[in-house]
């Protein structure tokens, strides 16, 4: 999946069990049941079988538990080379709402734990939940990470949150904590392509989005087609086709999300069965995985984020925005802007 297609890159967010129950109130997420164990070499055989080389978003707790951090360990050994990415410690989705110590704190600790598993340092970052901050903004370039990949650009924010409140088991308060889980109405205002925040500091760090269709703004990682698949594949197919044409002539090359859920199907975790898309099995989704990603592979060359952003920051045409603590994105204007 190489030649001279212009580059997409590919990336994982390891969101385990007890992090999907945590953030929809589930008890017993205290315990971190986990799926790594199997989820991670399920996901590596899927990736060899492509001759796919992706970004893996890590979660810091899971690294610093045995049984997790020897399934992680196997991301860059045995002569694989995944790029590792920083997800923070406790895949808080509010993470916006902590003060910069805080953020400072759960950003070195999620390195520690994930360079003592992988041996690799993280340059990348992805907020859970698509959280993000200015403050976390100038943590992530004080240390010298090279991009940020929090930001998801469509309009259908608030309609996930409405299905995930629905089914979750929430309090007053937890629901308050939760208040901009998957984002707002304004995230469809901000860009899809990729550009460099100009932060209060005077750092700049690369900001990649997770890649929504060009003008409508409708989301299509791999989660949204397989809900689409379950109406039909050939519709879930049609979409992905029509989606990264678009992108080709808006000259946008994709950031395409994967997360376990891609792979494992209700049968495989019957507590997330209230998730979507979740009705389908496990070999299911696999195949569809496979054929999702080869389309992908037809239009543009796949590699990690870490790959992509050092050719975005190379390359000519990358717009600047001004970060202004406080104000949403869709609000900044671009640098030089008055």
């Amino acid at each position: 999946m190489t030649g001279t297609r212009p580059l997409a890159s590919v990336s994982l967010d390891v969101d385990n069990l007890w992090s999907y129950m945590k953030t929809h109130g589930d008890p017993g997420w205290e315990r971190r049941p986990s799926y790594l164990p199997h989820f991670i070499p399920l996901a590596l055989e899927a990736l060899d079988e492509l001759g796919l080389t992706i970004t893996f978003f890590v979660v810091g707790a899971d690294a610093a538990r045995d049984d997790d951090a020897r399934a992680l360990s196997l991301l860059t050994g045995g002569g694989r080379a995944h790029e590792v990415g920083n997800h923070s410690f406790e895949h808080e989705p509010w993470l916006h709402r902590y003060q910069p110590d805080a953020l400072a704190r759960d950003i070195e600790q999620a390195e520690r734990a994930i360079i003592a598993v992988t041996g690799s340092r993280p340059t990348g970052f992805r907020g859970p939940g698509y959280s993000w901050s200015v403050e976390l903004l100038e943590v992530l370039a004080a240390r010298g990470y090279i991009y940020d990949a929090s930001t998801l650009p469509t309009y259908l924010g608030p309609l996930a949150r409405a299905y995930y409140f629905r089914t979750a088991k929430l309090n007053k308060d937890t629901r308050e904590e939760r208040a901009q889980l998957f984002g707002t109405f304004a995230d469809g205002r901000r860009p899809i392509r990729p550009y460099r925040w100009m932060l209060p500091s005077g750092r700049t760090l690369l900001e990649i989005p997770v890649t929504t269709l060009p003008v409508v703004r409708t989301p299509f990682h791999l989660s949204y087609l397989l809900y689409l698949s379950r109406i039909s594949e050939k519709l879930m197919i049609g979409y992905l086709r029509a989606a990264l044409a678009a992108c080709r002539v808006a000259g946008v090359g994709p950031s395409f999300l994967l997360h376990p859920l891609d792979l494992l199907g209700g049968d495989q975790v019957p507590a997330l069965r209230f998730f979507p898309g979740m009705d389908l099995t496990g070999a299911r989704k696999r195949a569809l995985f496979h054929r999702a990603l080869s389309v992908l592979g037809e239009w543009f060359s796949l590699v990690p984020l870490g790959v992509h952003a050092r050719a975005l920051v190379s390359g000519p045409n990358l717009e600047d925005r001004r970060a202004y603590a406080g104000v949403p994105a869709a609000a900044m204007p671009p640098a030089g802007a008055r």
